[in-house]
């Protein structure tokens, strides 16, 4: 065998293994988030929580993870990739194992912090190493593949959380996280060859971490306390914190979040702004339908969630065909073509009120789940493509922070929404016109969100390719 050819298999090797634990990692996040979701009420009778302190065992890794997003792709970008790949698994790992010991609330919400900031790691630097890996050319591909595993752990939490929580207990579901985590490390360590860097003999920006850090907790914080006096405060304490960490950024001689990628990088910059808007406008979709569905419908919580599984099933079916046509065909025509799918989708989900067919709704989860498939990968691929290699690290996390406010912006609409018009009560017959005048609001101005990301999905221009 020649040099050239055992070049090929290293690279053959090194790709193969860097896409299988990517793609566990990505399904592993979304797997556990959804699938611990179902076992609350148990979680809740077992350890004696109040509803307080059971909404923080989600929040609390959300905003471990929103913390910890940014200064994990910059350690990257420093001290290596894989090498910072590594230990968020290895974090992740102690963590799920430890929270399945829990004997408290705070010792569970404890571990659940821990695998945020795991998670943090390996989940801005997992794409990072897919881009460093494959040339442009196989990228929309392999990360059509990454998107479409965290659609398939959200898929099967539901399902697979419920069966596991009933047969074998709420902690199996975090015992389960291991064995997925030491096999990843493994293949990790052990067949994943080589090491990327992007900034080498830099430092981390520690004052810049700790005013990011800062700000996203006020403002995640504070969306959870929306509409209350308390969380106007924080939200607004949190944005304005943000700007400062801008301002700080641009005085910062090795800054943790370099400014020139949205002000000279316009491709970069646009996408992004279309993934906040596309985030911001649709995570609050499955929370209203499903309440829709149970209130409304009066369907089980089962039955509910058979209804919901359409959207993501079908994104997980889609991407990695999106992905696959975004190496071929620009990636802003998919992605817009799938943000104008997913707007006309969000306004059609105004118009629902007590006759709308079980069937049609189905119908329009699918015709979301088309848009969301076609806007995601090829959106997420044009972010990654549109920055220098020594980037990688911060813009992957970048991609995941995006996600996230935007998860939380969808979720703070719900919530300022229902308070003002439903209030404090309790969703019942004799509220359902109030509650209906709800939906029809938040997905009204959803769908604009969605408009305006799609001028700033085809606004973006050309994403320059080699050969082109």
């Amino acid at each position: 065998m020649g040099k050239d050819d055992k070049s090929a298999v290293v690279q053959t090797t090194r790709e193969r293994s860097a896409l299988l634990v990517a793609t566990l990692t990505s399904f592993i996040g979304p797997f556990m988030i959804s699938s611990v979701n179902v076992a609350l009420p148990v979680i809740q009778q077992e350890l004696r929580m109040d509803a307080v302190e059971l909404s923080w065992i989600a929040t609390s890794y959300l905003l471990a993870i929103a913390v910890f997003l940014l200064p994990a792709g910059k350690l990257a970008d420093i001290h290596g990739r894989k090498r910072i790949f590594a230990v968020g698994l290895a974090i992740y790992t102690v963590g799920a194992t430890l929270a399945a010991f829990a004997n408290s609330a705070a010792m569970l919400i404890s571990m659940r912090v821990i695998q945020g900031i795991g998670g943090a790691l390996f989940v801005t630097t997992g794409m990072a190493i897919l881009t460093s890996i494959f040339p442009p050319q196989k990228r929309g591909r392999v990360i059509g593949i990454y998107v479409s595993a965290v659609y398939v752990g959200l898929s099967m939490g539901p399902f697979a959380g419920g069966y596991i929580t009933h047969y074998l207990g709420w902690r199996a579901i975090f015992l389960l996280m291991a064995p997925f985590g030491a096999f990843s490390l493994y293949m990790t360590l052990r067949h994943l060859k080589g090491e990327w860097y992007g900034a080498k003999g830099e430092k981390l920006d520690v004052p810049g971490s700790f005013y990011y850090g800062f700000s996203i907790i006020a403002f995640v914080y504070g969306a959870t306390k929306l509409p209350e006096l308390t969380g106007i405060i924080l939200s607004i304490s949190g944005l304005l914190g943000l700007v400062f960490f801008i301002w700080q950024q641009k005085r910062s001689s090795m800054p943790l979040f370099h400014i020139e990628l949205f002000s000279i990088n316009k491709v970069f910059a646009y996408s992004s702004y279309a993934a906040l808007l596309n985030y911001s406008a649709t995570f609050g979709i499955t929370f209203m339908v499903s309440l829709y569905l149970q209130f409304i419908k009066g369907m089980s919580p089962q039955a509910a969630g058979s209804v919901l599984m359409a959207q993501p099933v079908m994104m997980a079916l889609l991407s990695p065909l999106a992905g696959r046509f975004s190496d071929r065909i620009e990636p802003r025509i998919l992605a817009t073509a799938g943000m104008t799918i997913t707007a006309i989708g969000v306004l059609l989900f105004s118009r629902l009120d007590e006759t709308t067919p079980v069937g049609l709704i189905i119908a329009n989860l699918i015709f979301l789940g088309t848009g969301f498939a076609l806007f995601s990968s090829p959106n997420m691929s044009a972010m990654m493509g549109a920055v220098e290699k020594r980037h990688y690290g911060l813009a992957s996390g970048l991609v995941a922070t995006m996600r996230l406010l935007g998860q939380m912006c969808s979720m703070a609409l719900a919530t300022v929404v229902l308070a003002l018009l439903v209030g404090r009560e309790a969703i019942a017959p004799e509220n359902y016109d109030r509650f209906l005048a709800s939906i029809e609001i938040i997905f009204v101005i959803s769908g604009f969100l969605c408009i305006l990301g799609v001028y700033f999905s085809w606004s973006r221009g050309r994403l320059a390719r080699p050969g082109r």
